[in-house]
């Protein structure tokens, strides 16, 4: 228990007193020293000889004073300290701990520090669940699991004594070759908006601090590079990029954001407080913590050229509204002090900032004069176990229905077992294949060889052998993921035509800064598969054999020239589970269901494109080049099949304020159970801005067994019709709407319309922002 009498003895520490209160007593009790410690984070853990997984880590990696120098005036964050090398989970625990209470009794004031962690796919620990990535996650359509996974993932890190977690990612994809597609949810801002406030409920439902990234444009970015400038209207701003935000902090309760890296327009995020304070703060309301991107705060003066020092740069982000320096002290620390003392920056601004972290800090806790530095797992003081069965059935099942299945050609699945399977390709004994490159293995693992994995990751050549016990499993690798080497071609063309069948497994491997074909700063020229799998493909299918592909991938690629394969099935970086649900879907012990989050392009140069976009952008005889993807945004077949029959609307005029219900019966007509993910879109055929040919307006995952039958219906308020209108705001226009229910953006099996009357409305950040379902 901290007992240190200064803090002890101060009012602030009392929890018996209004949270506003205490935190006016502590800014008013803090130096200006002590408040800008409360605004940086520091990196005790990296090292110049690490492998980068931040940008530019190795640029800014100097030397920190001493730990009791450096955390004198007290400190806002710890960064990573599970996340940066392998480190077993109680050890951490007991380092955090001991850590926290060298910092309490070393400072003046005796204010632990907030401790952050990255959670995307799972807690980034070593040992800890590797969950799907979240283009996965988009390809399950179910926020309810998506809740779930958060749950755990949070109960995982409050245990363990982490107080922030850095996702979820809400960046709209809007071009698949930014190597960042992997962390995204998807290409549709209302399914990112509401599996993204799915997951953000889930991680604050523990306690835990989650944290909205990237704040914002970051996806947009010119030719899919990242880090490049981002050339964007701003009506696509308004109706695309920020929606997913407004619901994730409304929805899901968000206590924290992150600003994006790329500049908008030229304006980089964290110098722009029309962004920053006037929207998020002023007209959103939000009162969290906003805590810059790594080294964000730098890159004004570095990237971006907008600062000519690291005082100016922490200027110019103080004054937009970042408030915390991650994820070491570089600007804020004694530069901007200068500063401030100079009276060039106001202390008012450092005020601020300070107020929202003390807030913050008071909410969790971290104020209180009893306040503890063990974590219950420390207090338990037994090995810790992150990744329990429960959680790698959550895992499991979150792969399943993410897994989709593209194409089926003379229902060449589920496999009829064959008596010799030939599993072909790079991607088939490769564990990391599964994993994005978030997870710790790819993230952090790689680097350190010489450890354990961590986690037990079965291979889909290790699942394909445990789910057909009976075949003959043989294998080559053909070729590698990247490279130029085509010499074990003639070896795998051999070994596919001695089998039944051929699985040709083929994907990605998650990295970073060009260590992988997927991830972070691993962008791609085009939409081919990397290396030469699509030589390796093209000979496959010519080699007389049914050839059923599995892409493991982190994005989609271009799959118009592989008209020959018997099947395609789709996964997303599915995880440490992802091989099994594979597998299962290949044998057919698992009904596929997932959708598409992206859609799949014929030809590699079809992007950048996605199914939101105007008339104009779809194919027509002004222009030869024709963008109609091979697969579109919703796609995904079944073993079985399903009826859509009796479409209902309650009304066929609707005020511009009104609501209208929206119904129709489901059923499945074939001979297994199965579930088909019902969609509402919407098409506005004239209004007063171009708008997009088909938009979802809503959704829902329905279980069904074999000649079952449910009523499906979709509670739709005239607000889920608004976009931004010709003068910037956001407005309900009434005319003609037609409503589309299908199995795809493309797939429509019902239609009708109905017309919105009344005035134009102008909406505000309270507008209705999801579409209630409810089944019979």
């Amino acid at each position: 228990m901290h007992d240190d009498s200064r803090t002890t003895g101060a009012a602030w520490a009392d929890p018996s007193r209004p949270v506003d209160e205490r935190v006016d007593l502590v800014v008013r009790d803090m130096t200006i020293e002590e408040k800008l410690a409360q605004l940086v984070g520091v990196w005790v853990g990296v090292s110049p000889d690490d492998a980068e997984v931040a940008p530019a880590q190795h640029e800014f990696a100097e030397p920190l004073p001493s730990w009791a120098e450096l955390t004198k005036p007290g400190l806002g964050q710890l960064t990573r300290v599970f996340g940066t090398r392998p480190i077993d989970p109680l050890v951490g625990a007991r380092v955090l701990a001991e850590t926290q209470r060298k910092l309490v009794s070393g400072s003046r004031l005796g204010i632990p520090a907030m401790a952050h962690e990255e959670c995307l796919s799972g807690f980034t620990a070593w040992q800890a669940t590797v969950f799907p990535t979240p283009l996965a996650w988009g390809a399950t359509f179910d926020p309810v699991i998506v809740e779930r996974m958060a749950t755990e993932i949070g109960g995982q890190l409050r245990d363990l004594g982490v107080h922030q977690g850095l996702a979820p990612v809400l960046d709209v994809v809007r071009d698949p070759r930014w190597g960042r597609t992997e962390e995204s949810i998807g290409e549709d801002p209302y399914l990112v908006g509401l599996l993204g406030s799915a997951y953000t409920r889930g991680l604050e439902s523990t306690g835990v601090v989650a944290t909205l990234k990237h704040f914002a444009g970051y996806s947009a970015s010119a030719a899919g590079r990242n880090h490049a400038p981002v050339s964007i209207g701003p009506r696509e701003f308004a109706d695309v990029v920020l929606p997913p935000f407004e619901m994730a902090l409304r929805l899901g309760g968000a206590r924290s954001v992150m600003q994006s890296y790329a500049d908008v327009d030229g304006v980089p995020p964290a110098a722009n407080p029309v962004l920053l304070t006037d929207l998020l703060r002023g007209e959103w309301g939000f009162r969290g913590v906003l805590v810059s991107d790594y080294f964000a705060v730098s890159f004004l003066e570095t990237a971006h050229g907008v600062a000519g020092s690291p005082g100016e740069a922490a200027a110019l982000a103080l004054a937009a509204g970042v408030d915390v320096e991650l994820p070491t002290v570089r600007c804020y620390g004694d530069p901007l002090a200068e500063l401030v003392r100079s009276g060039k920056v106001s202390e008012e601004l450092v005020d601020r900032a300070v107020t929202y972290v003390m807030r913050q800090k008071c909410e969790l806790g971290l104020l209180d004069a009893d306040w503890d530095p063990e974590s219950p797992a420390v207090r338990r003081a037994e090995p810790v176990n992150l990744d329990p069965p429960g959680l790698r059935s959550l895992a499991r099942t979150m792969a399943e229905r993410s897994v989709v299945l593209l194409d089926n050609h003379r229902d060449a699945l589920p496999l009829q077992a064959p008596p010799r399977i030939a599993v072909i390709g790079p991607c088939a004994d490769d564990v990391l294949a599964l994993m994005g490159c978030y997870s710790f293995p790819s993230h952090v693992g790689v680097q350190h060889p010489d450890e354990p994995l961590g986690v037990e990751v079965p291979t889909v050549l290790d699942a394909i052998r445990a789910e057909f016990p009976d075949a003959d499993v043989v294998t080559a690798r053909g070729c590698t993921v990247d490279g130029p080497d085509l010499g074990g071609l003639a070896e795998a063309i051999s070994i596919a035509r001695s089998a039944d069948v051929c699985v040709a497994v083929l994907g990605d491997r998650a990295g970073l800064f060009g260590r992988g074909t997927s991830g972070e700063g691993c962008d791609a020229e085009d939409l081919t598969l990397p290396g030469v799998q699509a030589d390796l493909l093209a000979a496959l299918v010519d080699a007389d054999i049914p050839v059923v592909l599995v892409l493991v991938a982190g994005r989609p690629y271009a799959l118009g020239d592989f008209p020959g394969t018997a099947a395609t099935v789709q996964a997303f970086f599915p995880g440490e589970e992802g091989a099994s649900a594979v597998a299962g879907v290949l044998s057919g012990r698992v009904n596929p269901s997932g959708k598409l989050p992206v859609q799949v392009p014929k030809g590699p140069g079809g992007q950048p494109t996605t199914y939101l976009h105007a008339k104009l952008g779809g194919p027509g005889g002004v222009s030869s080049a024709d963008p109609t993807p091979l697969y579109p945004f919703g796609h995904g077949l079944s073993y079985t099949t399903f009826e859509y029959d009796a479409l209902e609307l309650s009304a066929t005029e609707v005020p511009t304020d009104g609501e209208l219900t929206i119904s129709c019966t489901v059923t499945n007509t074939g001979t297994r159970s199965g579930t088909e993910v019902v969609q509402l879109y919407l098409h506005d055929p004239v209004a007063s801005v171009a708008r997009p040919v088909r938009q979802l307006a809503g959704f829902t995952r329905l279980d069904l067994e074999a000649g079952q039958s449910r009523r499906v219906a979709f509670h739709l308020h005239a607000d889920r019709t608004s976009f931004t209108g010709l003068h910037g705001h956001r407005i309900v226009e009434p005319g003609a709407l037609h409503v589309l229910v299908g199995g795809s953006s493309e797939d429509i099996r019902l239609s009708d319309e109905f017309t919105l009357v009344g005035e134009t409305r102008r909406l505000g950040h309270d507008r209705v922002l999801t579409t209630e379902v409810v089944l019979d």
